[in-house]
């Protein structure tokens, strides 16, 4: 296990609400209800006086969402850098876990395992891992994709969508997200036509 020796000290319920999201802190950093015997980087999931009750919520770097009374000393609590504090042992960042989709053309077998010995030249046998692979076969079909909002009147005209992207494959719409209070709309794609009379 990596980690760092950081010097740091405990924050109270009243320092914690006084926190905003940029500030940097230490909480357990127990995964998946797997106790570890350090802290990990974090940072809250809202503004500080936003909570109530005592109990604030915390994002590791790592992703997991903790839950912490400060006050509660049986807790671990959470913890900022401060060099007139004391050494907490603080969990390190081994790397980066990617979720890739790749598109191959003409996807045979040999062209899926090239890409998979490239990788593993590049960054180690030991590093690159296949945990899932779906292979999905991909029309020769492309789709134009619109976002527009998500209570928008019907029947109007299109002047509240916004084109997001142009020429995508359908299987690329599943791994994209609309924006927060909007849609996507998919059409068969057309080809965009230039009618302005030249000279």
């Amino acid at each position: 296990m990596n980690t760092e020796k950081v010097t740091a000290r405990r924050l109270t319920a009243g320092e914690v609400s006084e926190l905003g999201l940029q500030d940097d802190i230490f909480v357990s950093a127990e995964m998946d209800g797997l106790p570890l015997d350090c802290y990990a980087p974090a940072f809250l999931t809202g503004p500080g006086k936003n909570f109530e009750g005592g109990s604030f919520t915390a994002r590791t770097i790592f992703g997991e969402e903790i839950h912490v009374l400060p006050d509660n000393s049986e807790e671990r609590g959470i913890w900022i850098a401060d060099k007139a504090g004391e050494e907490i042992e603080v969990l390190q960042s081994a790397g980066v876990l990617l979720n890739l989709a790749l598109f191959v053309p003409d996807g045979k077998k040999e062209s899926l395992e090239s890409l998979y010995s490239a990788a593993r030249d590049a960054f180690g046998a030991g590093i690159v891992q296949r945990w899932s692979e779906e292979t999905v076969a991909v029309p020769d079909v492309k789709v134009d994709l619109y976002e527009e909002p998500a209570r928008g009147r019907k029947n109007t005209n299109n002047q509240n969508r916004d084109r997001r992207a142009l020429d995508i494959y359908p299987t690329r719409v599943r791994f994209l997200e609309p924006s927060d209070g909007w849609r996507f709309i998919v059409e068969p794609h057309k080809e965009i036509v230039d009618e302005t009379p030249t000279i």
